[in-house]
């Protein structure tokens, strides 16, 4: 059954504003970053993360344990952060993996994307990398992020996920095409955390010493080897042990089989950005290797269990604006409104004080803030001042940003994102069917078939059909046969 809105009509903000534009947010000229003066982007994101109490909203299923990094290789040329300063250098880490769209008591042998959120408790601050298991994501702009979400999870009329409300956003959003490409492939379900890769997925700005700026993406590649399951596969596990990937990380630790994943960077030099083939800050790309070869630069291991998983793997918090001198963050349109939207879902969620949480205080470092009082505060700042500036000895500003700024042009607006001699919504996600083997495509396609063929109506399915056949005209054929021998 489906429920008519009663509310049709132009689209308003909470306050009844008419909304001109739940596209693109509002951007310093085209590329640049994203203006707070977006009260509707920022009404959204900030509504979307009171939805539910008291689990995150997305990546509400996970598991996690602490660990180290060692540093490889000398990349001091591309940054001046402290835990990347020499080699044989180890920073302690904690690691939450998690699936996507899943509630708390989910399982974890599902096809949907892996988070893979890690914070590095370096001696300048926590530095927390926020990706995931994919190299790309479904959308390009955080305004988009509340409606995608809302189609992975329960219909608020059946209370159930609904292939129309799945297919139907990505069928009306054909940026979707690489990574839904990439989501129903042979890597779709990983077969545990620790047989999969990690990617910071985003772009970020590393800095060097001397001012230098770089673009960085993030790979995390797994020592373990990688290892997936098929749906069947997928399906039958789920059903017998839905704790399967929380189970198989721990049992791995305490038996001393710590899981290990070679850590490697691709870095473009920031003046090549404007004219590279793709936008390189646009999530639901990737840059090829042949064109920015990915070079190893430190080991990633996980060596200790939590000792209770809802105080450590529960509370704890990740935020892609905690950086440490040489990184910062890139004009990527999802980044941005993460900055904003990871904070305020944790503050909301966990509490204003939840950097004092054990898990995520400073551990190689001093936090000295002026914040006081509030949910959870434990007084530490006894009767020391709470203003700044003051003459009482407080802390002060160093007067040393944390990365360079970054020059912007142009007018405010909603602005789509930057388009590149190479970008269109189809070209990577045909790069790589093409680069499948035919067994590999046969099961993509079956598995994209069995999903789509669940719509109730012909013109959803034909419109993401499409867009697989834009993207390649043999996967959108095979796709179409397939889909119709299902639904008959």
């Amino acid at each position: 059954m489906t429920v008519q809105d009663k509310n049709a009509g132009p689209m308003t903000t909470e306050a009844g504003a008419p909304v001109a534009d739940n596209q693109n947010s509002q951007t310093a000229g085209v590329g640049g970053p994203v203006l707070v003066q977006d009260q509707h982007l920022m009404e959204k994101l900030a509504h979307f993360n009171r939805e539910r109490i008291p689990e995150r909203i997305v990546h509400a299923r996970g598991a996690g344990a602490y660990g180290k990094f060692t540093v490889t290789a000398d990349v001091t040329k591309y940054t001046k952060a402290k835990f990347l300063s020499e080699v044989g250098k180890e920073t302690e880490t904690f690691l939450r993996f998690s699936t996507v769209a899943g509630n708390l008591g989910a399982a974890d042998a599902v096809r949907d994307p892996r988070g893979f959120a890690l914070k590095f408790y370096t001696e300048e601050g926590n530095y927390d990398l926020v990706g995931n298991n994919t190299p790309v994501f479904f959308i390009k702009d955080a305004i988009k992020f509340p409606d995608f979400i809302h189609t992975q999870k329960r219909d608020p009329y059946t209370g159930s996920q609904e292939a129309d409300n799945v297919w139907d956003f990505w069928g009306l959003s054909p940026e979707s095409t690489h990574q839904v490409t990439w989501l129903h492939g042979d890597r779709g379900i990983p077969a545990s955390y620790r047989h999969m890769n990690g990617y910071g997925s985003h772009t970020f700005q590393w800095v060097n010493a001397a001012g230098e700026v770089f673009w960085v993406k993030y790979h995390f590649k797994t020592d373990q080897g990688i290892k997936s399951l098929t749906q069947a596969e997928a399906d039958k596990l789920a059903g017998e042990d839905p704790d399967s990937h929380q189970r198989d990380l721990r049992e791995s630790i305490e038996r001393g089989d710590y899981p290990t994943w070679t850590v490697q960077v691709q870095i473009m030099p920031a003046a090549e950005a404007a004219t590279y083939r793709f936008n390189p800050f646009d999530l639901t790309k990737v840059w090829p290797h042949e064109d920015y070869p990915p070079i190893e630069i430190g080991k990633l291991e996980l060596n200790r269990n939590p000792k209770n998983i809802f105080a450590e793997v529960e509370q704890s918090i990740f935020s892609p604006h905690h950086f440490v001198p040489g990184i910062g963050p890139s004009p990527d349109k999802m980044l941005q409104g993460r900055l904003f939207a990871y904070g305020d879902a944790h503050r909301y969620r966990v509490g204003i004080n939840a950097d004092l949480l054990p898990v995520n205080e400073t551990k190689a470092t001093t936090a000295r803030t002026y914040g006081r009082d509030g949910v959870m505060y434990d007084g530490r700042h006894e009767g020391t001042k709470n203003y700044e500036p003051n003459s009482f000895g407080g802390p002060a500003q160093t007067d040393q940003p944390l990365w360079a700024h970054s020059g912007v042009s142009g007018t405010t607006g909603d602005h789509p994102a930057a388009v590149h001699a190479e970008d269109d919504d189809f070209v990577q996600a045909g790069n790589l069917y093409r680069l499948m083997s035919e067994d590999e495509k046969q099961r993509l396609v079956d598995n994209l078939a069995g999903g789509i063929s669940g719509v109730s109506r012909d013109d959803i399915a034909q419109r993401a059909i499409e867009n697989f056949r834009k993207a390649d005209a043999d996967f959108g054929k095979r796709l179409e046969a397939a889909v119709q021998a299902l639904r008959g």
